[in-house]
């Protein structure tokens, strides 16, 4: 058969004709693609936000504690971190439309494995599935736009390609709530399998390959250098405050993992500078405006994904909330990070993205703050209030960041800049659940002490508050006075306990405020003059 006369081939030419929208020098088509790597970015981030609704319910599922079930998350994360780098290399060797295709299909494979997990172990090697093929889709879909986008509207395109994320943030919780409260929770990894399907027909039909001019060698020593350091330093992190480990730092196997990824990051740091075409290019953290950035992105990823893994266990374990209702608060904050985002894109265009960026910071802080004030009697609207400060700074700083962060870089460095910042981001989260994980453990244990320090049966104000528990229970309960009086000194310590686990959830807020500030002092030297930056001639 002749080469054009294949079914196949026939649907590919008509597609690619040149008065054909889906023809790439056709005006739309930077559009349409725009909406497909969208599409794409909206099932990965999902995946991210979903998972936290139902963490108190696979913990009850499977009989964990808070110590193994973050692994859930972080392990999702870290398999992104560890791909988001490599994803370029692999997109300049075979192609930017295969690789993204293939990430589509590993992710969409991985959460069929979720679904079937019938252990925490099982469902967390299917989290690292998933999440090597998020971490294909997000540096892929960045670069992408990049590319296909001049200067003069690529801030307007990552501010649309920002709703894709501020959506996902949005509804992602919602729909895991309300999936967990009338399905089941491996629902919320099956529901991916036909949106992974429809993502790729759409690469399929819309995308046209793209391959770099110039073929890298693989930087091996790279690669598994930091797949050693980027898990052994999280597991670390996390077991200091395990059950299982009574020596906290001093446990010999933390001390050994933290000596292996100590080793494991000096490998790393020597190769990337000798390699010859280096997995991560850390010459371009070299880049004034590059490198300012990613070290903000750090600490805001730190404690954006920090908090977003505490409040939904703080509403459902101390307020009582149901998975639906716990998922629901964060709705706004998705649809307003959504709505601001593309007017930050149009600042950092026109204006200055130092002012969305800054003002983005101090809001951020601002709404972890508020959250440092929850108690058990908190209202709703005091926790939305925070929510909604948090969705409008979160949408004005993302956007007007990645703008400046790659306002100084060639379109020949563009993936892989688009892969050291996205990896920073993951990593940055990482290290922020792990850390506030440890941190919400260490500080309960502190506040009960503290609390149960205090505690003097034979004072008055424990004697009155036992006659009203016992007064409560008899009359309230209809509890005999024998019960009542067994109870009542339980009821007071299971209280104590309550109001410490929330303290620490308020030390962990606090924190997330401080972390976020510091963080935000990098852009006050930034490069944002545009006539400085068009001098360099890096964008066109």
């Amino acid at each position: 058969m002749q080469r054009g006369r294949t079914p196949s081939h026939r649907i590919r030419n008509l597609l690619r004709k040149p008065d054909s929208v889906f023809h790439p020098r056709h005006k739309r088509y930077k559009w349409l693609l725009l909406g497909n790597i969208m599409f794409g970015t909206f099932m990965a981030v999902l995946d991210g936000t979903v998972v936290n609704t139902g963490l108190p319910k696979i913990m009850a599922s499977f009989g964990i504690g808070l110590d193994k079930v973050q692994w859930i998350i972080t392990a999702y994360m870290l398999a992104m971190a560890v791909m988001l780098p490599t994803s370029g290399w692999l997109a300049d060797r075979f192609g930017f439309k295969r690789m993204y295709f293939l990430g589509l299909l590993g992710f969409t494979l991985g959460s069929f494995m979720c679904s079937l997990s019938s252990n925490e172990n099982m469902l967390i090697v299917s989290r690292i599935v998933q999440g090597l093929g998020a971490g294909t889709l997000q540096p892929l879909g960045m670069a992408i736009i990049t590319r296909e986008f001049p200067a003069k509207q690529r801030g307007l395109a990552l501010g649309f390609w920002g709703i894709s994320a501020a959506a996902s943030i949005s509804f992602g919780p919602t729909l895991g709530g309300f999936i967990i409260d009338n399905f089941n929770w491996q629902l919320i990894f099956g529901l991916n399998i036909p949106i992974g399907i429809i993502a790729m027909l759409f690469t399929i039909i819309i995308q046209t390959e793209y391959k770099h001019p110039t073929r890298r060698k693989f930087d091996m020593v790279g690669f598994i250098s930091i797949t050693i350091f980027l898990p052994l330093t999280l597991y670390a992190l996390s077991e200091t405050t395990a059950a299982t480990n009574s020596s906290g730092w001093h446990a010999p196997y933390i001390l050994l993992c933290a000596a292996i990824s100590l080793i494991a990051l000096a490998v790393f740091i020597t190769a990337e500078f000798l390699a010859e075409d280096p997995i991560i290019d850390l010459r371009l953290l070299g880049n004034h405006n590059f490198g300012l950035a990613i070290i903000m992105m750090v600490f805001f990823s730190m404690g954006m994904f920090g908090s977003t893994f505490l409040l939904p266990v703080y509403l459902q374990n101390s307020m009582g909330y149901t998975a639906l209702q716990a998922g629901s608060v964060f709705i706004p904050v998705g649809i307003i990070q959504g709505f601001v985002a593309p007017f930050s894109g149009r600042i950092s265009d026109r204006i200055n993205p130092k002012i969305p960026i800054m003002l983005g910071i101090l809001l951020t802080a601002f709404s972890f703050y508020l959250n440092s004030k929850l108690s058990f009697l908190s209202e709703m609207k005091a926790i939305m209030i925070s929510l909604y400060v948090r969705g409008f700074g979160m949408g004005l700083a993302f956007t007007a960041l990645n703008t400046v962060s790659i306002s100084e870089i060639s379109k020949q460095k563009m993936a892989q800049a688009s892969g050291i910042s996205n990896s920073v981001r993951q990593l940055g989260g990482s290290l922020g659940v792990a850390i506030l994980a440890t941190m919400l453990t260490t500080r309960t244990i502190f506040h009960n002490q503290q609390y149960g320090s205090a505690l003097n049966a034979k004072s008055q104000t424990y004697q009155i508050t036992s006659d009203r528990i016992r007064f409560q229970l008899q009359h309230t309960a209809g509890m005999s006075p024998a019960g009542a009086a067994t109870y009542s000194p339980s009821a007071i310590v299971s209280n104590i306990g309550k109001q410490a686990y929330i303290e620490g959830i308020n030390d962990d807020f606090l924190l997330a405020a401080i972390i976020t500030l510091v963080g935000g002092i990098p852009i006050l030297f930034m490069h944002t003059r545009k006539s400085k930056i068009e001098k360099l001639g890096v964008h066109e």
